[in-house]
Order: structure tokens, then sequence, then C-alpha cells
């Protein structure tokens, strides 16, 4: 039978794609927070600067141009749909691979840690682009299966081993602590089995005890007394603390920190929250924890809208990852930790750390993005 003709048009539907815009309030904590590093490492790092015989402006024109190419990484990675990342997740973590066994065998070592690559002029560590290597792996695995002891995860479960294992050797106790932590976590909210998350907790604090090298031994015990060697390994810890007591509550003012002045050595980097804490005081403090709750609360409310389980995942990680992070810094700072090397995210000195961290930033703005079916309907002659 032929087709009956109708005199009528003919109604044509049609679906498209819209994106609503990203989420501004994220945008703008990242930019408080950024422009707050930028103006405590000026502050921080001007006298390292002045002593070492360079500019004043060395540290942070360098942080600036790190802030810079970090915004428009951002930027340009909230318009890339997050879900490439599900297939991109297993060769990204073998590219890491690689640059953390360059970092092996040809890296640079600062301070007794062979943690940086160096190429002509740029100096990275490899260590901070595991920890988005990691979460994009966990993700891919979760968002199929949860089981952990299931053959097909495997592949997503070696590349993971690895990395911990040549971190583990520069040595980054710290970054190893953080990955194993952000992993417990994206395993509970990818629904797994509390029992096992327990059994993993109480075997991770035995596996670290038993892992703890003398060094380290002696930071854990150095935290615990300081006071038995004021001079020496307990100098960082003790000045820290006074640097919160001469801020008190409102702080001695912008570029007012005493300690900065030769007194704390790793004030730029490691312990900027405690100059900071000098010159803005307790109030200063809680409004940069703030920040970080925000930054907390705006993550989680991306995950939970997302309604894809690979967004839902890849969004918690980046936002525990991050979170978790501050919390280890802050906690170094004011000695409720044991020093660790991390730096405090979008404020210390480091290239490598603020750059990463906005990239990741900027996958969490395209997970936040809503995507929105639009149903045109026009007539066809």
């Amino acid at each position: 039978m032929s087709r009956p003709r109708y005199n009528k048009q003919e109604q044509v539907v049609r679906n498209t794609i819209m994106l609503s815009s990203h989420d501004g309030t994220l945008v703008t904590i990242v930019i408080f927070l950024s422009v707050i590093g930028l103006l405590a490492i000026f502050s921080a790092g001007a006298p390292k600067c002045i002593q070492q015989g360079t500019s004043s402006t060395y540290f942070v024109a360098r942080q600036f141009i790190w802030f810079i190419l970090g915004l428009i990484a951002m930027f340009m990675l909230s318009s890339v749909n997050y879900k490439v990342y599900n297939k991109l997740s297993v060769p990204f973590a073998w590219i890491i691979i690689l640059l953390l066994a360059g970092v092996h065998f040809a890296g640079t070592t600062v301070n007794g840690a062979q943690r940086w690559l160096t190429i002509g002029p740029v100096q990275f560590q490899p260590s901070e682009a595991s920890k988005l290597a990691v979460i994009m792996l966990l993700s891919s695995a979760f968002s199929k299966n949860i089981k952990i002891f299931d053959f097909s995860q495997f592949k997503y479960f070696i590349p993971i081993i690895i990395m911990v294992g040549f971190i583990f050797l520069q040595p980054n106790l710290s970054m190893v602590i953080i990955l194993a932590l952000s992993s417990l976590f994206m395993y509970f909210a990818g629904g797994g089995s509390i029992k096992l998350i327990i059994t993993m907790c109480v075997l991770g604090v035995l596996g670290v005890s038993t892992m703890i090298r003398s060094f380290q031994m002696q930071r854990i015990l150095t935290w615990l007394h300081p006071e038995r060697d004021p001079y020496g390994a307990g100098y960082n810890i003790i000045q820290a603390m006074l640097a919160f007591v001469a801020g008190g509550f409102f702080g001695e003012g912008y570029g007012n920190s005493r300690q900065k002045l030769g007194w704390l050595p790793e004030g730029h980097t490691d312990f900027i929250y405690s100059v900071l804490a000098e010159e803005f005081g307790f109030l200063g403090c809680l409004i940069i924890i703030g920040l970080f709750l925000a930054f907390l609360q705006r993550g989680i409310l991306i995950s939970v809208k997302c309604e894809d389980v690979f967004g839902k995942l890849l969004a918690a990680g980046i936002t525990i990852s991050i979170c978790l992070q501050a919390f280890i810094n802050i906690s170094v700072a004011s000695s409720m930790l044991p020093a660790t090397g991390v730096p405090l995210p979008f404020i210390s000195y480091g290239g490598t750390s603020l750059f990463i961290t906005m990239c990741m930033v900027g996958i969490l703005l395209n997970i936040s993005k809503k995507r929105i079916r639009m149903i045109t309907q026009y007539d066809e002659q």
C-alpha cells in the first residue's frame, strides 16, 4: 500500500541538549582564595627573596603566572564534557606513572625528598597530578561496579598501586595518605560496604605504622614534644605557634608579620597559614576556613545534583581531595597534626599545586552545568 497523502503540514520534533551556566559561587570562592594566596605569598615571601638576593616580587610573580595559566585551564576544562574522562582515565594514569618513574630515576631533590622533575626553566611535581588520576580511575571503576575484588576492575586499580608505590619511594607519605583517604571516601560515596571501609582503615593504620621510616617517626615525636629540641626539629612548630599567639583576634596587619623575617623558614609554603594567622588574626583564619567550607558545600551539592554516577563520583572525589588537603595543612600549621609538607590549596606557593587544583575545579565546574534536554517542534512542508 502506498502512503496516504495529507494536505496538512507534517510536524517534526528534534531534541537538543542545552547547558546551563556553571556554578558562579564556586568560581567566586576560588578567585577569593587565589587572590588571598597571592597577597600572602608576596607578604611572606618578600623577606626570603631579599635574603636570597632576588627581587621581592620573585615568588609572587611566578605564582601569578601559574595562576593565569590555571585560570585559563580552568575555564577551558569547564567547557569540556566531563564524560570524556571516563575513557581517558586509564591512559592519563599511565602518563602520570611515566612522569613519576622519571622523578624516581632522574628527579630533583629538595629538602631530602626527590619529588620534582626539571625540564629547562620549569620545575613541576607529578605527584600533584596523581590526585586527579586516582580520582578519574576510581570514578570510572565505581561507576561500573562497586566491587573491589573484581577482575574487570584491575585495569583501574593496578595503575593506582603503581602510582602509590612511586610516590611512597620519593618519599611522600603525606600524599599517599591523601590518596588513600580520598579513595575511601569515593568508595563510600559509591555505595561501598561500611564494614570493608572500617577494615581497610584499620589495615591502613597498621600498614602506615609499619612503613614509617626513622625520619618520619622523628617528625611525630617532634610534634608531640617540640620543646625538647626548640632550636632544631621543633623550631618550625614553636615559631608557628608564636605566630598564632602574636596574631590574636584581629592580627598585626597585612605585611606586619615578624615570623616571616627569617624566623619561620617555610612561611610562604607549608606554614603560610601561620603567617596569615599573625597578620589577620583569628578573624582572618576563620574567613579562610569559611571559604573552604563553602567550597566543600558547593562541591557536595554539585555531586548530589549530578544525574550521572560517574559525574557524581568525579565531583565528590575532586571536592574531598582539595578540602582534605586544606584540612591537613591548616591542622599542621596550628600543630594539630605533625608536619607533612602538604601545601594549602590556592594559597601556598607552588605552581604545580595551583595549576592542577584549578584544573580539577574546571572539571567540577563542567559537572555543575545542568544538561537540559530541549524539545524543538516545528512544521515542515
